[in-house]
């Protein structure tokens, strides 16, 4: 049986989410600091992915990003070269036209040209590593996890000598989603990698929602999938449940300023449904990892 679901605004009260301004966040927004947005599951080419696309344009409007994270499934549907000008040139023109690079993890509705597609910059990798500054980003093809590529992932998380080790790709290893939810088997391989190595935070797509998992092994989990696809009351929340939203598309707005990771769920109205901030360090065990906006 689905339970029974209040209000949008009653959840907020509720869970202690801020509804801010549309564009605006409650982001420390400091210079020099490590700036970006995290989207996934958002390629429909639908009215719904142009309005989050809208909606990051706002926030970069003051927070000015320069990088946008993908958790794959870039593209749905049909992916012939107008399709791509379509579900991706079209709605992140201004992003673009701003000079704001993506780079995007595979999902598995994304056919594997779409690797060779320039605005991407997956220069034809199924998974590669990058640094901005004090953060090495990790991105994974979490649709074939063989051999060759963990022994690549454990290879690049040894040497990678900078503060912040974030990785992303398509499959949660940890969500409460019913129609997908965690990838265990992908974890199993996966997460013994991620604790060794230190990685501080992950996010994933794949289910279309936001979550955000209360801490596990000393890493901080997000869901972001909701970019272009929803669906609606699918979390079902639990133990490991910090913060969720379900109730429309949204994406995710990122600044990594010295010892600290701050993060803000906002929504395709410009609703900001969770936030809070992530130390270095992780918290002991037993206490809670990140201090977010949802309780």
């Amino acid at each position: 049986m689905r339970r029974v679901r209040p209000g949008f605004l009653t959840v907020a009260l509720l869970l202690g989410w801020s509804l801010t301004t549309a564009g605006i966040t409650t982001l420390p927004n400091v210079p020099d600091s490590v700036k970006f947005a995290v989207i996934g599951d958002n390629g429909t080419g639908d009215r719904e992915q142009y309005d989050v696309a809208d909606q990051m344009r706002r926030v970069q409007a003051t927070f000015r990003f320069d990088l946008v994270i993908m958790m794959g499934d870039n593209f749905y549907g049909s992916q012939k070269p107008d399709d791509l000008i379509k579900k991706f040139d079209k709605p992140y023109k201004p992003l673009l036209e701003a000079d704001v690079v993506f780079r995007a993890a595979l999902g598995n509705h994304d056919e594997p040209h779409t690797m060779n597609y320039p605005p991407l910059n997956m220069n034809g990798q199924r998974y590669y590593t990058f640094a901005k500054k004090n953060v090495r980003f990790f991105v994974l093809d979490t649709n074939r996890l063989d051999r060759v590529q963990l022994q690549w992932v454990e290879e690049a998380l040894a040497s990678a000598r900078e503060e912040w080790k974030i990785c992303y790709f398509h499959h949660p290893l940890y969500s409460n989603a019913g129609r997908h939810g965690s990838a265990v088997d992908i974890r199993v391989l996966l997460e013994p990698l991620l604790v060794k190595y230190g990685v501080r935070a992950v996010f994933s797509g794949h289910d279309h929602n936001y979550e955000r998992i209360v801490p596990q092994n000393g890493i901080q989990y997000f869901v972001s999938g909701a970019g272009g696809k929803l669906r609606e009351g699918d979390v079902n929340r639990s133990s490991t449940t910090a913060a969720y939203f379900d109730s429309d598309r949204s994406f995710m707005v990122v600044e990594i300023a010295g010892a600290q990771m701050f993060f803000e769920a906002i929504s395709r109205t410009g609703a900001t449904v969770d936030s809070g901030v992530i130390p270095l360090v992780p918290a002991r065990a037993g206490t809670v990892g990140a201090e977010g906006g949802a309780r």
